[in-house]
């Protein structure tokens, strides 16, 4: 069998799993999700084309640089959005637990698992938090860069100060309903304060290696193996100044951070996050993977690293689908 022939064979067996995309806020502003666009890296057609099994759609209403406010209302706009697209039609389904996952594979669907990214969406309210758990969300990021009601991102990177009362309620209420934590984008301090009160396996949706890249949205060395001995998952992300300290992006550099996650915490502690449209790439900044149709590559470069089929099948999707059943059911 030739390496190509055994890449795609691997491929269209695997589940693979996105932890992270920013398509509802495009969606919202009427791109067709349904069909091919120029514009953007994420559509139905191209996460088809790409054999995507599971993509969380993370759902933000921070303002940058702005104080947020109406968040509820802004986010059940998104939840619209979200809904109305799945009432267009067959393909895309939403998935709240692991079966729904296994059974979209099995279909042929492309599954969609939600996170809220940045708890300013609660507004400081656990009721809300359920509110958003009824409506289909099943992960959460506490922050987005900046301060909130529950924590500190990394906007305050070097600040003593990490979870406030009312996170450490926010984390307990995510463990008992069945929610994954996600750390990315929270300052060290609220990193550790979820790692040593967190009940259940956490992610970190799309962050990367520190060691390689030390910019402040990626993990030490000591973060990923607290995240791994808690059975959690690392999506390593595709935003070139988080995989390159000159933001030169490439397919190797990128498979450099799974070796790095993999040497040190295990290979069942690696997943993808690509952080799709939430990013523009710099012409020269060598994208690794232009959208979601050519998600083959990732499995070509592991292929070609050394990975075994297995492995490749657990960081494609296998990973974060244990951290869904074990969290969410």
């Amino acid at each position: 069998m030739s390496s190509n022939t055994r890449a795609t064979q691997l491929h269209s067996e695997a589940i693979i799993f996105d932890g992270h995309c920013d398509t509802i806020l495009p969606m919202a502003g009427k791109r067709d999700f349904r069909q091919r666009n120029q514009q953007g890296q994420v559509d139905l057609p191209r996460l088809q084309e790409g054999g995507i099994t599971c993509q969380i759609f993370a759902m933000g209403v921070i303002d940058p640089g702005k104080r947020t406010t109406n968040a509820a209302a802004k986010m059940l706009r998104l939840f619209d959005t979200f809904y109305r697209e799945l009432e267009r039609g067959e393909g895309f389904v939403l998935a709240t637990c692991a079966e729904d996952i296994r059974q979209a594979k099995a279909n042929g669907d492309v599954s969609a698992f939600l996170s809220i990214e940045g708890g300013e969406a609660i507004q400081g309210q656990l009721e809300l938090l359920r509110m958003y758990y009824r409506l289909g969300v099943r992960a959460m990021g506490l922050t987005w860069n900046h301060p909130n009601e529950i924590a500190n991102g990394v906007d305050e990177e070097h600040s003593p100060q990490g979870l406030t009362p009312f996170g450490f309620e926010v984390v307990n209420e995510m463990n008992r309903l069945g929610m994954i934590v996600d750390v990315s984008h929270l300052n060290e301090a609220s990193f550790w304060d979820v790692a040593q009160n967190c009940s259940a396996p956490f992610i970190a949706s799309h962050s990367n290696a520190y060691t390689l890249c030390p910019h402040r949205r990626n993990l030490k060395d000591e973060q990923l193996q607290a995240l791994a001995d808690k059975g959690g998952v690392v999506g390593v992300v595709f935003v070139p100044p988080f995989m390159d300290p000159k933001g030169k992006a490439s397919l190797g550099r990128l498979i450099d951070h799974m070796d790095h996650i993999a040497g040190l915490c295990g290979v069942e502690h690696v997943g993808i996050g690509s952080d799709f449209d939430g990013f523009t790439a710099a012409p020269d900044s060598g994208e690794v993977i232009p959208d979601a149709s050519s998600f083959g590559r990732l499995t070509e470069g592991m292929l070609a690293r050394g990975y075994k089929d297995e492995e490749v099948k657990s960081i494609l999707g296998g990973n974060f689908l244990r951290v869904v059943e074990k969290v969410a059911g």
